[in-house]
């Protein structure tokens, strides 16, 4: 498939397969996510795969909400792209240029990852629609469970229900608060 091919067929993907993602396709994905460029290579993300079925379920309930996001119920994987805090030299230069690199850059991560997924067959469907309170306390269930794998710059999926599925959850104003 060439380039323009690949910007044709990603979409967002709102139906999705119960389905497995296999382990090498996630870990493509989190490779070309960790490949992104970044402001001052100070790759401020943290991609936080959830797969244990507790914290997937919990996820679940803090991302569809309110008539929101109803479709994030039949995914069994969700990929969280969390906000850090930048290098020194990026944060200086965002104060010097009013420009929040960061924002920038999570977001060239997030596509990265997706356009990977797409090209391994897989859908993607980025949220920002969720409760960060609740987000937030399952932060505190990682160290204590390992449900998510957490890793700097590297992520996971699930297949859509036309082809292979995943949803990713973008979810940087976790960090911020």
């Amino acid at each position: 498939m060439n380039f323009k091919e690949l910007l044709l067929c990603r979409q967002s993907d709102r139906k999705y397969e119960d389905k497995a993602v296999e382990k090498e396709k996630l870990e493509a994905c989190l490779e070309a996510a960790r490949l992104s460029p970044s402001a001052c290579n100070s790759q401020p993300w943290t991609f936080v795969v959830a797969q244990d079925e507790e914290v997937v379920q919990k996820m679940r309930k803090a991302t569809a909400n309110l008539g929101m996001n109803g479709f994030i119920r039949q995914v069994p994987v969700i990929v969280a792209v969390v906000l850090e805090k930048a290098n020194l030299t990026a944060s200086v230069g965002s104060v010097i240029k009013d420009k929040e690199y960061p924002l920038l850059d999570i977001g060239i991560a997030a596509n990265n990852f997706c356009m990977q997924a797409a090209e391994l067959g897989l859908g993607t469907c980025m949220i920002g629609w969720f409760d960060e309170k609740k987000v937030k306390e399952l932060d505190h269930m990682v160290a204590s469970k390992m449900g998510f794998e957490k890793s700097f710059g590297v992520t996971g999926q699930t297949y859509p229900r036309k082809l292979d599925s995943i949803i990713l959850n973008t979810l940087s104003e976790v960090a911020q608060s």
